[in-house]
């Protein structure tokens, strides 16, 4: 292994209880660790407590085996479950999506200008209309048409998929199919979907026209983890933007767009910066 300082986060997450900050502190600077950062929150509510610590390795913390062979007391003593991620490896995330291309655009855009450090090894649609943009960018793409006779060996065959491109997470860019409950349950904790509302008010087809119906001053996108209740997972982030009567429904259709866009690919960066902690239906977000 490089002399050079390996970089870690260590995220924990516990019973809320006294010196978890101490005892983690103290262990990284007796074994010769820097810290530098860390992030924390203790929940009343459900008496958890959340941590996020970035640090340079010392002396005997330069694998994920050394630092648990280490770690193992205190983590016991605070009945910690806990994760070690390496800070420089670029997380894999499958995407998916339908006909609407402008969420998967703008995160393509920016990996590929490297504002968000990840690596997209493939892409899978029941269409075949974004082809052309994903093969531009050099990307597998794959076609999987879904009908309800066919919905069960199509998932069977995304399962394989992201077996087969060892994906971390799968973000859903407008993706239009309803996910089953065996693959939500499959797929809990590494699924991201953009719901094309700030709070799910309008379903079905055309959100934005029932909302400019409705006279709406608010809208908004609301990212989340897909869970079997549809577009009731817990949410990660959300934006907003006033409109106003002047505003047809095709204007709010292109405001939402860029919302929606900007949503979800902050929520895929916070989840794959390890900053996102479940707690209950309930998220931590740990910000920049």
């Amino acid at each position: 292994m490089s002399e050079l300082a390996k970089t870690f986060i260590l995220t924990i997450t516990c019973p809320d209880t006294f010196g978890i900050v101490a005892g983690v502190t103290s262990f990284l600077a007796e074994e010769g660790a820097f810290v530098n950062k860390l992030e924390q929150f203790g929940d009343p509510q459900s008496n958890r407590f959340f941590m996020r610590v970035k640090f340079d390795a010392g002396r005997a913390l330069r694998t994920k085996a050394e630092f648990a062979d280490k770690f193992a007391t205190i983590a016991e003593k605070f009945t910690m479950q806990w994760e070690l991620h390496d800070f420089h490896r670029k997380p894999k995330v499958l995407l998916m999506v339908s006909k609407f291309g402008h969420c998967l655009n703008d995160l393509l855009h920016r990996v590929a200008s490297n504002n968000v450090h990840i690596e997209i090894p493939a892409i899978v649609s029941n269409h075949e209309d974004m082809r052309g943009i994903v093969e531009w960018y050099g990307i597998p793409y794959y076609h999987l048409p879904v009908t309800k006779e066919t919905k069960a060996t199509q998932e069977a065959k995304l399962l394989d998929i992201v077996d087969e491109h060892d994906a971390d997470l799968v973000g859903l860019a407008r993706y239009m199919q309803v996910l089953s409950t065996d693959l939500c349950r499959e797929l809990e904790g590494r699924c991201i979907n953009i719901h094309h509302s700030f709070l799910p008010s309008f379903k079905g087809a055309k959100p934005y026209h029932q909302a400019h119906s409705r006279g709406v001053k608010l809208i908004g996108a609301t990212a989340h983890y897909v869970t079997a209740d549809l577009d009731e997972g817990p949410i990660i982030h959300q934006a907003i933007e006033h409109v106003d009567h002047t505003m047809t429904a095709e204007d709010m259709v292109e405001i939402g767009r860029d919302i929606e866009s900007v949503v979800f690919s902050r929520a895929i960066q916070m989840h794959c910066e390890h900053r996102v902690f479940r707690n209950g239906s309930k998220t931590v977000v740990f910000r920049r």
